[in-house]
């Protein structure tokens, strides 16, 4: 099975259920699950992770893609 990785935008999109760092939480390291509605970055690779908004409108970076 490939490992998908949350640093790499071709391995996210719409639809998948990821976990998320929020600004907020970047500290503490605390993830937020949910499912992707709108990837923000628009380059191919960010070393943080993608910043996505998720369906309940929170905004974060992916740090798990859980499918």
């Amino acid at each position: 099975m490939r490992t998908l990785e949350g640093t790499i935008r071709a391995h996210v999109r719409p639809g998948l259920r990821v976990r998320v760092v929020q600004k907020a939480d970047q500290a503490t390291g605390r993830l937020t699950e949910g499912v992707v509605r709108d990837l923000l970055t628009k380059s191919p690779t960010h070393p943080h992770g993608i910043k996505v908004r998720l369906e309940g409108g929170l905004v974060g970076r992916v740090k798990e893609i859980l499918g």
